[in-house]
C-alpha cells in the first residue's frame, strides 16, 4: 500500500478588515494555500506575534516595536496624507488643557502616534484604557476620548454632518455641541509634512509569504481600486453612512508604500522608539 503523503501546511493570514482595507481585502481571492482570520488590529497583533498567524496587516507601531522579528510587504500600507477621518481625538476642551484621555484598546498605532503627538506639545494628561462611544465617555468625565476605525468614522460625522451636494467634505467643521474633533493624522501632517502610515503588512521573518499570496493581494488592490464607487455604495450601506463621505474617505487612503510613505514611517519610527532595530522589507 502506497503511503499518502500529507498535505502541506496552510500558510496562515490575519486580516483586519476595517472599510479602510476593503479595496484590498473585498476583491482578494486567497489561493488555495492560505487560509485567514479576521480581527481587530490589538488581536492580529498579538497573534502574529504568538506564531498564530504568519502574516498580517498590523499596527505599525507593533511592526517598529518588533522589528527584530518582524518584515513587511515592501509595496503595502495602509496610509495618509492629512485628514484619515477615522483616528479621532474628540475633546471638550482645548488640546492644552486636557487632563484626562480615553484609549481605545483596540490600536496600538493611534495610541502611539497620540502620545508622540502630546509629548511634542510639551503635554501630559492622564491616559486611561476605556471603551465605548465618545459622546458616553466625554459625560461620564473624560475630556478628551481617542476613537479608531469604522466606529470613529461614524462618530466623526455625528460631529461634522450632515454633508450637502454643494458643501465639500474637507470643510466640514471639526466642532459642535461643545464637542471638538482632531484628527490626529492632520496633526501629525502639520508637525511632520510626511504621510502618515497607520499600518503595514507584516510576517515573521522566517515565514515570508508565498508568492502566489503576494499576487493575489496586488491583483485584489488594482481591482479594488477601480471599484471604488461599488466598495463605497456596499460599506455606505453597512456604516448607515453616505455613500459620498465613504468614497471620500476610501479614496484619500494610500495603499502602496512608497517614498513619502516610507520617509513618514521612518520619521515615526524615530520619534515613537529611538534606537529602533532596523524596519525590514520583503525584497521586489
Amino acid at each position: 500500500m502506497t503511503a499518502v503523503s500529507p498535505l502541506p501546511p496552510s500558510y496562515r493570514a490575519g486580516w483586519i478588515h476595517y472599510t479602510n482595507v476593503a479595496p484590498i481585502l473585498d476583491p482578494l481571492v486567497l489561493p488555495p494555500s492560505v487560509t485567514a482570520i479576521t480581527g481587530v488590529p490589538t488581536r492580529m497583533n498579538g497573534a502574529l506575534l504568538r506564531g498564530e498567524v504568519d502574516i498580517a496587516n498590523i499596527s505599525v507601531a507593533e511592526f517598529i516595536r518588533h522589528a527584530d522579528r518582524l518584515a513587511a510587504l515592501p509595496d503595502f500600507s495602509v496610509s495618509v496624507l492629512g485628514q484619515v477621518y477615522s483616528v479621532n481625538l474628540f475633546h471638550t476642551r482645548p488640546l492644552p488643557q486636557l487632563r484626562r484621555i480615553a484609549l481605545t484598546s483596540q490600536s496600538a498605532a493611534s495610541v502611539a502616534l497620540l502620545e508622540v503627538l502630546l509629548r511634542e506639545r510639551g503635554l501630559s494628561p492622564e491616559l486611561t484604557r476605556a471603551e465605548g462611544e465618545a459622546q458616553a465617555l466625554l459625560a461620564q468625565g473624560f475630556d478628551g476620548v481617542l476613537r479608531i476605525g469604522d466606529s470613529a468614522l461614524r462618530e466623526w460625522y455625528g460631529v461634522a454632518g450632515p454633508l450637502t451636494p454643494e458643501v465639500s467634505m474637507t470643510r466640514l467643521p471639526h466642532q459642535r455641541g461643545g464637542i471638538c474633533v482632531t484628527d490626529l493624522s492632520e496633526e501629525w501632517y502639520r508637525l511632520t509634512g510626511h504621510p502618515f502610515v497607520f499600518a503595514v503588512w507584516a510576517f515573521q521573518k522566517d515565514a515570508p509569504p508565498p508568492p502566489e499570496l503576494l499576487q493575489a493581494m496586488r491583483d485584489a488592490r488594482r481591482q479594488g481600486i477601480g471599484q471604488l464607487g461599488d466598495i463605497s455604495q456596499r460599506h455606505a450601506h453597512k456604516l448607515s453612512l453616505p455613500e459620498r463621505v465613504v468614497q471620500h474617505y476610501l479614496w484619500n487612503f494610500r495603499y502602496h508604500l512608497e517614498g513619502p510613505d516610507q520617509r513618514g514611517l521612518n520619521e515615526f519610527a524615530a520619534r515613537m522608539l529611538p534606537g529602533h532595530a532596523p524596519l525590514e522589507f520583503l525584497p521586489w
